[in-house]
């Protein structure tokens, strides 16, 4: 989409797809970005948890709801309403419903009920992507917004096939946006899976991928399976399996450090860093 740098800078539009793993400061950049007046935020976790899950949300806490006798009555009656209250910064009804495998005594789900959920994920996920379009062409002629920033969710590598250079959904996004892959160190990932480890959280997984780890986490851990201890073991895993998936991806546009992201405090910043980025992938092509 830009030729150059300053291609980059001179253009009166510029619209960048943020990806990479969780934790390096995508939605961090994004809000940078929406606040400063000048871009349009479109979260890909929002939208997916608002447009295509969120009655699925809605539906599960009811259906936790019902279990008491107080608000059963309620909701009989139509006396309270039940909904999900996501937001850019928390996130936290869709995981909770895309929830942890395992036993369920210790809050887990059964894996056919988890799978399924992930199914529902992977679906919403690439709707939500695909949405895109609608939503530059939105936030122009409703908003009058010419700069576009996509905050993708940590999943994406794993919904779309990065060596396929005619992945529908690739080539539909890098028609519209450049896409930007924050890249960690050792580092970074050393720290993600320490945070992790202290507050496990649910995630979406390749269906190959998951069912290879479930399959080796049970020979290893026979018995009924913690949620928190699977979940923990598989973190580590996953991160890797992404890595190689997000560099494939990057070929399509540039990457960009996470400490280079760290240091960006300003719209301007974040310009220039880009111009910068999109520079250096031509010196190495060339």
């Amino acid at each position: 989409m830009y030729s150059s740098g300053k291609a980059w800078l001179q253009a009166p539009e510029k619209r960048v797809m943020l990806f990479g793993m969780s934790g390096l400061g995508k939605t961090h950049v994004a809000s940078m970005l929406r606040r400063s007046g000048a871009w349009f935020h479109y979260s890909v976790d929002y939208r997916i948890g608002t447009r295509y899950m969120g009655e699925l949300i809605a539906d599960d806490f009811k259906r936790h709801a019902m279990k008491a006798p107080l608000l059963r009555e309620l909701l009989m009656t139509d006396s309270v309403r039940i909904e999900s209250n996501i937001t850019f910064d928390n996130l936290a009804p869709l995981s909770t419903y895309l929830g942890k495998p395992g036993d369920p005594s210790r809050g887990g789900l059964e894996i056919g009920d988890y799978k399924r959920r992930q199914d529902q994920h992977r679906t919403a996920e690439i709707a939500a992507m695909l949405d895109s379009g609608h939503f530059i062409t939105r936030a122009k002629e409703i908003y009058g917004y010419r700069n576009f920033v996509c905050d993708t969710s940590g999943s994406i590598c794993e919904v779309v096939d990065p060596d396929d250079p005619d992945d529908p959904v690739l080539r539909a996004l890098s028609a519209l946006m450049l896409p930007v892959w924050i890249r960690g160190t050792e580092a970074h990932t050393s720290e993600l899976i320490r945070r992790f480890d202290q507050a496990p959280k649910p995630m979406y997984y390749q269906p190959a991928f998951l069912a290879a780890a479930w399959e080796d986490y049970g020979r290893e851990n026979p018995g009924p399976v913690d949620p928190d201890a699977f979940i923990r073991w598989t973190y580590a895993r996953a991160l890797a399996h992404r890595r190689p998936r997000y560099a494939a991806m990057a070929r399509r546009g540039v990457t960009v450090e996470a400490d280079e992201v760290a240091r960006v405090a300003s719209p301007q910043d974040f310009v220039d860093l880009i111009a910068a980025a999109i520079d250096r992938q031509d010196r190495k092509e060339d």
